[in-house]
């Protein structure tokens, strides 16, 4: 029983402490790594000099006035042989020691009669006493639930978890040296905004004790990044939390990673050739490769992206003109595909609803979606050749959006008209309605260069790696155990 088990492990723990033993000192000792043991093992080897390794033990085996461990640290493992006649406290190791323990161990490289690279210890060191039993690699870990909330057991006993996240840094990393080379500048924006925006979605509202006001937690990077053009910087972006109170599903949570970037004097042609550009170099580096597969599927990333125009396929696949086609024929539309729009919804979300059913799937290879009507994005700026038009482009492929940008709308006017609307929206129950941001509009009205924005977030690279977005959050919210 895992309760026996434990009262054992604490008796034992009890004993470290009796000895005269520290089972949680605060130094270790440490010569070298054990993936840089490993790597330099015959030369090390040669020199017959003692090294100090360090590492959890994963496995213990005992053969009487002999002992067989392998310890692990975060670059590899290596086995440990402990002998009696080496070790002025071998019974002491021998009683006290459980998988799962900490230690650190002294001795020379040697290889065992089995030619197995090893280490003949002559000190053993705890350096912190487990006092849970780790499950096996084999059992107990399997189920998808368990290992995201039990998310340190699945890193330890999974490298391919451990790997996805190495990928994850890679993936973050590459987009962040990618825009530093260009020019860009990186900042940090508030988390607490008196009025979320940028984007349209719910928020999550906190209260802020000190100054007994409530705030929300943003739902974009947006704005903030376009004051800073308002400001007098040219090229800014950032890679923050955000957070929006919606379902969760294979592609959405509640709270993410976002990368943001804003570029004056360009607009959203010239930001197509960078984000593809950026987008194949952030691809390989993540992967190593710029054909990935996903549900099956062979997906290629270095090929020239096409450009789809979001008002044709939608006309194509729909059958429907969501520039001529009224409110009540676009709800009539989505209820005869199964969906069930709530109350006070505007063309523009009833336009995404019914594109997210019928046009979206279809999407599989790399290309930029663009054009969309204008209500479906209230930020951008009108087309010049058809005001009903928006200038937005969309990465898409594998059956999903995988970023979104925009030439920025920066005619004060025009906004506050939608912010208007927006509010209307929400007034007649859309709570996912955009709310009017007088200061942002008091930012504009200083005037704000023409600029592209373009936004990223961590449902890419889940996308990449072929699974649900929560799987690859390292620690993912989860309901509290019961």
């Amino acid at each position: 029983m895992l309760k026996d088990i434990i009262e054992e492990r604490l008796k034992k723990l009890s004993r470290l402490r009796e000895s005269g033993t520290n089972p949680y000192p605060a130094t270790t000792r440490r010569t070298v790594s054990i993936a840089h043991a490993r790597k330099n093992f015959k030369a090390l080897s040669r020199s017959k000099k003692p090294l100090w390794l360090a590492g959890r033990v994963a496995s213990l085996r005992d053969q009487g006035n002999l002992m067989f461990l392998n310890i692990k640290d975060e670059g590899g493992d290596i086995q440990v042989i402990a002998k009696k006649e080496n070790l002025v406290d071998f019974t002491k190791w021998k009683d006290l020691l459980d998988r799962g323990d900490f230690i650190s161990v002294r001795g020379p490289l040697i290889e065992s009669k089995r030619g197995e690279e090893s280490i003949d210890v002559k000190e053993i060191a705890i350096l912190a006493k487990s006092t849970r039993p780790l499950p096996t690699e084999w059992y107990g870990i399997e189920e998808t639930e368990l290992r995201l909330r039990e998310r340190h057991l699945d890193l330890l006993l999974n490298p391919e978890t451990r790997e996805l996240f190495r990928r994850k840094s890679r993936f973050w990393e590459t987009f962040r040296n990618h825009l530093k080379q260009e020019g860009f500048l990186e900042v940090e924006t508030p988390a607490l905004e008196h009025i979320p925006g940028g984007a349209d979605a719910e928020p999550f509202v906190t209260h802020h004790n000190a100054l007994d006001i409530d705030l929300y937690l943003r739902i974009s990077l947006e704005l903030p990044l376009k004051k800073l053009l308002v400001g007098g910087f040219e090229k800014v972006f950032e890679i923050g939390r955000i957070f929006r109170n919606e379902g969760i599903d294979r592609e959405h949570l509640q709270d993410y990673t976002q990368l943001e970037f804003y570029w004056a004097y360009h607009d959203y042609n010239d930001l197509m050739t960078l984000v593809e550009k950026m987008y194949k170099a952030v691809v390989k580096a993540t992967t190593g490769s710029l054909m990935t597969t996903w549900q099956g599927q062979k997906i290629n990333w270095g090929k020239k992206w096409t450009r789809i125009r979001y008002v044709e396929v939608f006309k194509k696949i729909a059958k429907i003109d969501p520039l001529l086609a009224s409110r009540d024929e676009l709800r009539k539309k989505a209820e005869s595909l199964g969906l069930t729009p709530e109350a006070g919804l505007g063309k523009g979300r009833l336009i995404d609803l019914i594109f997210k059913k019928t046009v979206r799937p279809t999407l599989i290879q790399p290309a930029f979606l663009i054009d969309p009507p204008i209500e479906v994005v209230p930020l951008a700026k009108r087309s010049e050749k058809d005001s009903r038009i928006g200038e937005r482009s969309q990465p898409v492929g594998c059956g999903t959006e995988l970023g979104t940008g925009w030439s920025e709308l920066n005619d004060p006017l025009d906004q506050r008209t939608r912010f208007e609307e927006q509010m209307r929206l929400r007034a007649a129950g859309d709570k996912e309605a955009q709310q009017l941001d007088e200061d942002y509009l008091q930012a504009m009205e200083y005037g704000m260069p023409p600029a592209a924005g373009f936004g990223v977030s961590e449902r890419f690279f889940a996308v990449l790696m072929d699974k649900p977005v929560r799987e690859t959050v390292v620690f993912p919210l989860m309901r509290p155990k019961q």
